[in-house]
């Protein structure tokens, strides 16, 4: 399957670091995939996205994001979401307004919005709190919020960093099923997560990266079958990243 993001020989190192967070990163990205980024804490998961998503510069190296250089990030942006793990959202304004101005920071028109918003928030059970302060809701619809938030646009590519830490069973449910089904419309999703049997479920495609370095690249089942008596992705993780504790501060 075609690549939507070419990733080539990507390195970083922070100002003062006496490290490298990301070291030669290669990696093909293949269309309308689920693409799993897993490590862990520290691995250089956040990074690497926030590369991709032009938040911060590479040190050396170069990517492509639908046949678009990195040289052209404006041109990215247009195309990209991002729901990231902190909440984006204002408690004191209501899901709606929330989201006719995220949706505004898009350029997506009001008249657009006001179509479309509705009928997120039915597909995501957030319908009859519509016009509900946010910091009234809970983890979970918070959560949904922030990921409606990052697709009023219709990314190409979707990045989502852990969109189900701290949720319940059922908005956790909710988020992967509608992100199946954006999925299937059309959208790369690029997705990180420490949740390995939600990763397994959920993703095409899986890459491993650890100490700024990557691993491995496959299926979950080829990745499953690469490891000797191994019949989990977690027991696969813990194989090739170890049993060490990873706190970071």
């Amino acid at each position: 399957m075609q690549s939507i993001i070419k990733i080539q020989n990507i390195s970083k190192q922070y100002k003062g670091a006496d490290f490298q967070s990301l070291n030669n990163v290669v990696l093909n990205i293949p269309q309308q995939s689920v693409f799993g980024l897993l490590g862990p804490n520290g691995a250089g998961k956040t990074t690497l996205i926030s590369i991709l998503c032009g938040i911060i510069q590479p040190t050396l190296g170069s990517y492509e994001i639908n046949g678009i250089s990195n040289k052209n990030s404006t041109s990215i942006k247009n195309i990209i979401g991002v729901v990231p793990q902190e909440y984006a959202l204002y408690p004191t304004l209501t899901a709606y307004e929330n989201l006719m101005y995220f949706g505004s920071l898009y350029n997506v028109s009001k008249t657009e919005l006001k179509a479309k918003i509705p009928e997120f928030l039915i597909h995501l059970g957030l319908e009859n709190f519509m016009h509900k302060k946010i910091q009234t809701f809970s983890g979970g619809m918070k959560r949904r919020v922030n990921l409606i938030a990052g697709i009023l646009h219709n990314p190409k590519v979707l990045f989502l960093d852990e969109p189900t830490v701290g949720v319940d069973v059922q908005s956790r449910a909710t988020i992967i099923d509608y992100l199946k089904l954006l999925n299937q419309q059309g959208t790369t999703i690029v997705y990180t997560s420490h949740l390995m049997a939600e990763a397994q479920d959920f993703c095409t495609d899986i890459a491993i990266i650890d100490q700024g370095s990557v691993f491995v690249q496959g299926t979950p089942k080829e990745l499953i079958e690469s490891v000797p008596n191994a019949h989990s992705l977690e027991e696969v993780f813990i194989e090739l990243t170890g049993k060490k504790l990873r706190d970071v501060v």
